[in-house]
């Protein structure tokens, strides 16, 4: 039997949620590491960025909206697709999701098998799972590398930069405000999940969002980054800890260990730096799994199911 629980299922414990106003326009929804979600509101309607696992959950998004504005909810935009972050996305009753056409290639792809994953991995996250419609969420307008709305004369950019969490990560820009939702390319004193991810490509994306130079950065987990040097904390923590792994993963290999061996050896490297972040025990496992996947064999990441997420963490940590 393993000794860890498996992935988040010992996460039982309530988190405080904060609604923090960044500008008149801008809004981060956070809760102590629990999945982040943006809120722009523009002169005639309001944007959400990521939408929480379950319509139960999104309710209280829409709460805090409320009280700070009656305009009507139109656009969800998807950073990325994971279904903690888009099988909320019902609660909205928005007039468009959007979503890179890389985001929903995804989709299309392993978006059933992710489903039955993550609820596997998130017994806290995913409360009042059967308050979510059947299905997937689905995306009504995809774009490729750049896309521009325009809520009154709020400019809202949504951008490519990059692959890293996913193929299909998108950032949603405010360029008037300097202020920058990143979805899960970023962390904030959470660990970044790194099971869909492109090790190789992470750390170039980062630069291009610190290219930008934003005053202001809502993370995917963690609090909002207020300050331009919180922001550099941010990007320069994310970084670190994945050209970290990275590191640990590429010397394992060409010393010809198996993967069990390069987990224990790469946890133990990466724990006294990086243990006390949210989710650590649960996103190593996967983490290593994939960066030795592509430092290996796979440059693309394998879809993960809820009996290879089993699999896998008995390997690891039975």
């Amino acid at each position: 039997m393993s000794t860890k629980a498996f992935a988040s299922q010992a996460d039982l414990q309530d988190k405080q949620v904060s609604f923090t106003k960044l500008s008149d326009h801008a809004y981060a929804y956070t809760a102590e590491g629990d999945p982040n979600t943006g809120v722009v509101i523009g002169d005639n309607a309001v944007m959400v960025i990521d939408t929480q696992a379950t319509p139960a959950m999104a309710q209280d998004v829409i709460r805090r909206i409320r009280e700070v504005t009656d305009k009507p909810i139109k656009y969800v935009v998807l950073s990325h697709y994971h279904a903690v972050r888009v099988l909320g996305a019902s609660a909205y009753q928005p007039e468009h999701i959007i979503a890179s056409q890389d985001t929903y290639d995804l989709i299309v792809e392993r978006g059933e098998a992710d489903k039955a994953s993550e609820i596997g991995r998130f017994p806290r996250l995913f409360r009042a799972v059967e308050t979510i419609p059947p299905g997937l969420t689905w995306p009504t307008i995809t774009f490729t590398g750049k896309m521009t709305l325009w809520l009154g004369k709020l400019e809202v950019q949504l951008l490519q930069l990059g692959r890293g969490h996913t193929k299909g990560d998108t950032v949603i820009w405010l360029p008037q405000e300097r202020i920058l939702f990143s979805g899960d390319l970023v962390e904030f004193d959470a660990t970044p999940y790194a099971g869909d991810a492109y090790f190789r490509d992470w750390p170039k994306t980062l630069d291009n969002i610190a290219a930008l130079q934003p005053a202001k950065l809502v993370p995917g987990r963690g609090a909002a980054l207020i300050t331009p040097e919180h922001v550099q904390a941010g990007l320069a923590g994310t970084k670190a800890f994945i050209e970290d792994v990275r590191a640990a993963v590429e010397e394992g290999v060409r010393a010809g260990k198996d993967l069990r061996a390069v987990y224990k050896e790469t946890y133990a490297r990466l724990q006294p730096k990086y243990g006390r972040w949210v989710i650590f025990d649960h996103c190593m496992p996967f983490d290593v799994t994939r960066c030795y996947d592509e430092v290996t064999q796979y440059p693309d990441p394998r879809i993960w199911t809820a009996e290879r997420d089993r699999q896998m963490w008995e390997t690891l940590e039975g």
